[in-house]
């Protein structure tokens, strides 16, 4: 969530900054709202003061008269009341003003940094840098072609389970993905990540306060009865951890690392990557997160980036780190390294994680704050995978197959498989 004052007091700077994402952002509206809030702050205020005042002058009053029913005792209670009836209307006008603010506030999304790239769409992302030689050989088969001949996953049955875009792992493939899940976990944990494990189920304030909600409900599954819905990701739950708190300083950074089921329904992506576990209704991810001082969330995020680049590193799949443009900037980020994984098949780099630097922006929906030098503010959160577990295998079998139909297992992988290798029985 942006900053109220920032927009009362700037709101052509938020405009300004807001239009290299693409779209025009209006907010005069949400300005006129603001200055209404602060004029009824002031009013209130002035109010209490007075009000104050006539607490002293009535205690004064019962103190030096003998009569308690005097005529000067009561005009002075009267007066009282009427201050206490007007700061309530003023408080109530306040609330609804407040909620206005929040509804408005809530659509806009974070400033990009001015460190990201100008563009309007994933064309004009940046290539920083490639990691590994993408295999080149021809004909590659599909992971999706790998998998059905390796018995590693169903999808016609799992149309019967549910419904199309999701998948039942079998067997190896089954094996293969919770090796992966076990080998991250690890790996971050070695790296100085904290574990948890958060439900699956998020409510609605939760998602409000990582940025889900209330823009993106169209993306989420929600169960009808309750107010929860299936988390798209643990960045959900992990910002909700420590939702209105403040955190001791001497604690900072806080790093996390989730394994977790994500749901998602993938609007408007029909028709895209429907084979395979590219893109699914339902994956596995595992994911980090970061509570950091606001002055050294630039460092946090190249360190979280390259956390998650060492996953890759260790099972041997080439990559690209890309800086996404500002037209192409998730709602809540101000700035996002997406890494790439190398796909046979596509002859091309396909996303397996972004990395994401929010600064404040879910701190200030989610009240999670800090204090340093004795002043309260707002912590800076990052996100990333690390990584998409099925994206990891699509990216294991179509890297790793080998002529005669086998799937080598990378090295770093083999302890946790049991195997190096992936072939039919």
């Amino acid at each position: 969530m942006l900053d109220q004052k920032l927009i009362r007091e700037n709101p052509t700077y938020v405009e300004d900054n807001l239009s290299p994402r693409g779209k025009v952002y209006k907010i005069s509206f949400i300005h006129q709202l603001t200055l209404q809030k602060k004029e009824i702050d002031i009013e209130i205020s002035s109010l209490q003061s007075e009000s104050k005042k006539l607490s002293k002058l009535i205690g004064q009053e019962i103190s030096k008269s003998q009569n308690k029913d005097s005529l000067e005792l009561n005009n002075l209670k009267k007066k009282g009341n009427e201050y206490r009836i007007k700061i309530s209307e003023f408080e109530e006008k306040k609330r609804i003003l407040d909620q206005q603010i929040h509804n408005e506030i809530y659509d806009l999304p974070n400033l990009p940094s001015k460190d990201a790239p100008i563009g309007k769409d994933e064309s004009d992302n940046v290539q920083v840098k490639t990691w590994g030689d993408p295999l080149k050989t021809k004909n590659p088969k599909s992971h999706w072609e790998i998998g059905e001949n390796l018995n590693l996953f169903d999808t016609i049955k799992s149309t019967k389970i549910s419904k199309s875009r999701f998948i039942t792992l079998v067997g190896d493939g089954a094996r293969l993905e919770r090796a992966l899940i076990n080998f991250m976990l690890d790996m971050h944990s070695k790296n100085g990540y904290l574990e948890l494990m958060p439900p699956a189920l998020v409510n609605s304030e939760s998602l409000t306060g990582s940025g889900q909600l209330p823009k993106f409900s169209n993306e989420s599954f929600k169960c009808s009865n309750d107010d929860l819905w299936l988390s798209p990701t643990a960045e959900v739950p992990l910002t909700a951890f420590h939702r209105n708190e403040i955190i001791d300083s001497k604690n900072l950074p806080i790093k996390y690392v989730a394994y977790s089921p994500c749901f998602r329904r993938e609007a408007g992506s029909y028709g895209r990557d429907t084979k395979g576990l590219i893109r699914l209704h339902q994956f596995n991810k595992v994911e980090l997160y970061w509570f950091c001082d606001p002055s050294k969330s630039i460092e946090a995020h190249k360190q979280i980036t390259s956390d998650a680049e060492s996953i890759l590193k260790k099972l041997n799949l080439p990559y690209r780190l890309v800086d996404i443009c500002t037209g192409d900037l998730g709602f809540s980020s101000s700035r996002t390294f997406d890494l790439e994984v190398w796909l046979p098949s596509s002859n091309c780099y396909r996303e397996i994680s972004s990395c994401s630097n929010c600064l404040d922006f879910q701190a200030r929906r989610s009240s999670i704050r800090t204090k340093i030098d004795k002043k309260n503010i707002y912590l800076h959160t990052l996100n990333g995978s690390g990584l998409a577990i099925g994206r990891t295998m699509a990216a294991i079998l179509e890297n790793g197959q080998q002529t005669d139909g086998s799937v080598k297992i990378p090295d770093a992988l083999v302890p946790y498989f049991g195997s190096n290798v992936l072939k039919t029985a």
